[in-house]
């Protein structure tokens, strides 16, 4: 089975900084796309940046210039390095993959829409 494990969360003042990363394990082959997403109390879940396999980025306008998403296609991980943080990112941040072909009893077979747990990341002011 294929999952994606997220670590890095926690609390930071204003200002600081925070990296998260997500893994995924299982006998994988190939990750067409990884991104992570956010979704604070009482509202709906956002995309925060995506990225794909042959590393093309995208970010939320309110991250941008702050947060840096990375891949390492080796490690099957992605990172997410957050800068400047504001007390509005504070949210669970989940980890998502488009498609993830893997293997399974020796035969390649794929997944789609992956998603992790979710880490807290909390920004006090």
């Amino acid at each position: 089975q294929v999952q994606l494990v997220e670590s890095g969360g926690g609390l930071v003042q204003a200002g600081g900084s925070l990296r998260l990363s997500c893994a995924a394990s299982g006998s994988i082959f190939s990750i067409s796309a990884m991104g992570w997403y956010r979704q604070a109390p009482g509202k709906r879940r956002e995309l925060v940046a995506t990225i794909t396999s042959g590393e093309r980025t995208n970010y939320a306008d309110s991250v941008k210039g702050r947060f840096t998403i990375s891949l390492d296609n080796a490690k099957n991980t992605v990172y997410l390095q957050m800068n400047s943080l504001k007390p509005e990112d504070t949210a669970v941040y989940y980890c998502h993959a488009d498609r993830i072909d893997y293997y399974r009893g020796g035969t390649r077979t794929y997944g789609t829409d992956y998603w992790g747990k979710g880490t807290l990341v909390t920004v006090s002011s």
